[in-house]
């Protein structure tokens, strides 16, 4: 260990500041392609959102959402082991008349679907508490999936809490085959609001 420190004391101080700064900025990059690659590569789906408590809407600069498909029938893993606290789940999501994705299935493992269905990948927020000593899942799951929240620009939150109170508010989200989603695009009454940039 004290070898490591000297060798460490040797190299000069902005050589290792510009080595964590270049560490930070690869981080960056690397969150940044990711989402990039979600947003193009993902198959697109619409979601209907639902109210949620006025109070909750607007934290800073960005809009809380609720979706359809965020409280689900538990159906086939009722009464199943939970793997563990914040278990993710999968949900098979297939278009209905309106053209809007809704929950068909839930799994504990990824499933094969066959376009227009697409798989989504959800976390257990609550539902998985039933079956006293052991947890087991209860009969409907609240799930969250990585797209609750939306960043808008600053000062026009409140342009969308009417709509989204009437229920007009539409999120279009990109999920890849591995389940992962996120939002590509806001629409109020069916019009683009808000476009997520790909740069």
């Amino acid at each position: 260990m004290r070898r490591l420190i000297d060798t460490l004391n040797r190299i000069p101080r902005v050589l290792l500041f510009a080595a964590a700064g270049l560490i930070q900025v690869a981080l960056i990059v690397v969150i940044v392609i990711d989402r990039l690659r979600v947003l193009r590569e993902g198959s697109e789906v619409r979601l209907q959102t639902r109210p949620v408590d006025p109070r909750d809407f607007l934290r800073g600069d960005y809009v809380v959402l609720n979706y359809e498909i965020s409280s689900v029938a538990a159906a086939g893993l009722k009464d199943q082991p939970v793997p563990g606290k914040h278990a993710s789940v999968y949900v098979r999501l297939a278009p209905n008349a309106e053209g809007f994705h809704s929950a068909v299935s839930v799994h504990a493992e990824p499933v094969a679907v066959t376009a227009p269905d697409v798989l989504i990948r959800g976390r257990v927020l609550y539902g998985a508490n039933c079956g006293g000593d052991v947890r087991l899942f209860c009969d409907r799951l609240q799930l969250n999936y990585g797209i609750e929240k939306y960043f808008v620009p600053e000062g026009e939150g409140r342009q969308i809490e009417q709509p989204r109170r009437d229920g007009k508010v539409t999120i279009v989200a990109a999920v890849t085959p591995a389940g992962r989603a996120a939002i590509k695009r806001l629409l109020i009454d069916g019009k683009p609001v808000y476009d997520e940039p790909l740069f």
